[in-house]
C-alpha cells in the first residue's frame, strides 16, 4: 500500500485558501470598525454643529447648508458601514466554503492514514502468524511437542 497521501499538496493549498479567506474576513471586520468610527465622528460633528438661534439670514442659511452637508456625510458613512457589513457576509460565506473544502480533503487524509495503519497491522500480524507456524513446524520436525522438554 502506498504510504504517501497523494492529495497532500491539495490539502496544503486548501489550508492556504482557508487562511487567505480568514484574513479577508478579519480585514473586512476591521473595515467595519473603521466605518463605524467614522459614523460616530460624523454624528458628533453634526450634533456639535447646531443651528444658530440668531444672526443674519445669510448666516442662518450658511449654517443650515453646513448641517445638511454634515448630514450627507453621515449618511455616506452609514452607507459605508452597510457596504462593509455586506462584504463581510460575503467573505464569511467564502471562508465557510473554504473550510468545507479543506475539511473534505482532511477527512480523506484521515481515512488514508487509517487504511495505512490497518494495512500495517495486517502485515505485522501475518508476519507473526508466519513465525508461529514456522516455529511450530520446526518443532514438529524435531519431534518436540508443546509441553515436552527440549
Amino acid at each position: 500500500m502506498n504510504r504517501f497521501f497523494r492529495l497532500s499538496p491539495v490539502l496544503r493549498a486548501r489550508k492556504a485558501q482557508e487562511d487567505a479567506a480568514r484574513g479577508a474576513v478579519n480585514q473586512s471586520r476591521a473595515e467595519i470598525r473603521e466605518a463605524q468610527a467614522l459614523v460616530k465622528r460624523r454624528h458628533l460633528n453634526l450634533v456639535g454643529a447646531e443651528a444658530p438661534n440668531e444672526g443674519t439670514a445669510r448666516a442662518l442659511v450658511a449654517s443650515l447648508v453646513a448641517r445638511q452637508s454634515l448630514a450627507a456625510g453621515l449618511f455616506d458613512a452609514q452607507r459605508m458601514v452597510t457596504d462593509a457589513e455586506q462584504v463581510e457576509r460575503e467573505r464569511t460565506a467564502a471562508l465557510a466554503d473554504a473550510t468545507k473544502r479543506r475539511r473534505a480533503v482532511e477527512l480523506m487524509a484521515e481515512r488514508h492514514a487509517e487504511l495505512v495503519r490497518v494495512h500495517d497491522l495486517r502485515v505485522d500480524q501475518a508476519a507473526l502468524d508466519e513465525l508461529a507456524v514456522t516455529a511450530k513446524a520446526r518443532n514438529a520436525a524435531r519431534g518436540l511437542t508443546e509441553g515436552s522438554p527440549a
